[in-house]
């Protein structure tokens, strides 16, 4: 994701920020009944207006997750009663059953006509980051629109994929569709702190005995411009995610007069040590996960001499690596990054704290463990009055399957290819960050992250940013794309047994 390029060997490097292999494959081919009952994805002027409409009204209902123990329980509730209102047809088709789990979240079963066939899970959240106003052209929950754009908290993460499915799925019943295979939509309403809506429904579906064929969640894009001197869009589907930990750095001394200071005091002893994590990076891991495979595959879309390096980044990984550690986004893909995100300490300017606490924020390589970070830390920070107390954590979520018998993937693929023709190369890639997703790896060994929208390098700051939009025909596209993607998915291949891998 870089912005720019020094060099030609530069753009080998920043290259790497799509850690990808490009699918070749022929993809699934559709049976002769899917065929027959196809129904195309072209939409009347009064039903885009009405799809529009009815984003707008979502971002105006203020679902705001501030933590696990505050959110805006009104606006939760409000939101569950106007998904009733604009999704009619959805919210009263008999083959269809409408859950509340965890008070606020939203679980959807429909049921396909084909029960030989193995289910999958559609998921999407509507709680949304807090937005103060500052700094934004339009107030943030107002949905207005201009210049083609709907503005707002949630146009981007994840109010517009809630959206889309439900429209998409309005509009086939509309058209009497009746799918094949059977398959669960899950609203979560918590993502943005805990997931706690998204952990009921996982266990749920697993106390009812549901295996899913796949998942599909929020997480990757179609990149566009991201990378300098290539022009064409690349689809990413996150295969996986990063780990987690939160880890708090605590420090007790005596309090005392600011007249007569110790040598050493909480906050100047906590100081040094964040600032020992700070300077000392974790180390490189270069070789597990896609990466090296994604190198080579891509070669071939770049001149001399950049595909000879792609080709062979083994012997480059010294000169790609010292690129990739340039830039913030391309570092985190080759290794486990560590960002400082809360300090506390003091309570009068005459007063020494006897207690200094920092937070930690760790976002963990597939080739590492919470326990292997763990101890990195300590090792750094090297001082045993420093107290070290983990609040969350979780291990990077395993790899699903990518070949061509993947079914989740191949149907993303598929999908892609039809609504996007423009789009050639579809890539699987590690989400940076977190979704619900990664409480269902014992439900499905394929669980697979893509927005169906075309993201470009301005836009990443919107993500719990300001400004944050989606153009009116991105929302189209997105719900086109489900729309298709549901038809695809009536196939009768069956996915392969995958192990999970790392």
């Amino acid at each position: 994701m870089a912005q720019r390029c020094l060099c030609v060997l530069a753009l080998a490097a920043m290259l790497l920020l799509v850690f990808a292999t490009v699918s070749r494959s022929m993809g699934l081919r559709s049976d002769e009944h899917q065929r027959e009952s196809r129904i195309p994805a072209e939409f009347s002027k009064e039903e885009r207006v009405a799809m529009k409409e009815a984003l707008k009204g979502a971002i105006q209902i203020p679902t705001v997750t501030f933590s696990y123990e505050k959110a805006n329980t009104t606006a939760l509730v409000e939101f569950g009663k106007y998904i009733y209102k604009v999704f009619p047809t959805v919210l009263s088709t008999s083959f269809i059953q409408h859950e509340v789990v965890e008070e606020y979240s939203h679980l959807f079963t429909i049921k396909g006509s084909d029960p030989s066939l193995q289910p999958y899970l559609l998921m999407a959240h509507f709680d949304v980051v807090p937005a103060p106003e500052e700094g934004w052209e339009v107030p943030p929950f107002s949905g207005l629109e201009r210049e083609g754009a709907i503005y707002g908290r949630g146009t981007l993460d994840d109010k517009n994929s809630v959206m889309a499915l439900l429209q998409a799925l309005e509009l086939l019943l509309i058209r009497k569709y009746i799918p094949r295979r059977s398959f669960f939509i899950s609203l979560g309403h918590d993502e943005e702190s805990s997931g706690t809506g998204a952990q009921k429904v996982s266990a749920l579906l697993q106390s009812r005995g549901v295996q899913l064929a796949f998942v599909v969640d929020e997480g990757g894009f179609i990149l566009d411009d991201f990378i300098p001197d290539f022009k064409k869009p690349i689809a990413l589907i996150g295969v996986s995610e990063k780990g987690s930990m939160n880890l708090l750095l605590q420090v007790n001394m005596s309090s005392g007069h600011s007249s007569a200071p110790p040598k050493e005091t909480s906050i100047g002893i906590l100081a040094a040590a964040v600032s020992r994590l700070e300077q000392t990076p974790m180390p490189i891991i270069f070789g597990s996960g896609t990466l090296v495979t994604v190198l080579r595959q891509m070669a071939d879309e770049f001149p001399f001499p950049v595909d000879k390096i792609l080709s062979n980044p083994r012997l480059f990984e010294p000169l790609i690596t010292r690129f990739m550690e340039k830039n913030p986004l391309t570092n985190a893909m080759i290794r486990t990054t560590t960002a400082l995100t809360i300090f506390e300490a003091g309570i009068k300017v005459n007063v020494i704290p006897s207690v200094a606490k920092a937070a930690v924020n760790f976002r963990i390589h597939s080739g590492q463990t919470v326990q292997e970070v763990l101890e990195l830390t300590k090792n750094i920070v090297a001082d045993n009055r420093v107290q070290f107390h983990v609040m969350t954590a979780f291990d990077p979520l395993p790899i699903s399957p990518y070949d061509d018998k993947a079914l989740g993937y191949q149907l993303l693929r598929q999908t892609i290819q039809s609504v996007f023709p423009e789009v050639n190369i579809t890539i699987p890639g590690t989400c940076l960050g977190n979704t619900d997703s990664r409480f269902f790896t014992d439900l499905t060994t394929g669980i697979y992250r893509f927005n169906p929208y075309y993201l470009q390098p301005e836009d990443l700051k919107r993500f719990h940013g300001i400004n944050e939009k989606i153009s009116v025909q991105g929302y189209e596209n997105q719900v086109k794309f489900i729309f298709e993607l549901i038809q695809n998915a009536d196939t009768d291949q069956e996915p392969v047994s995958h192990l999970h891998k790392l």
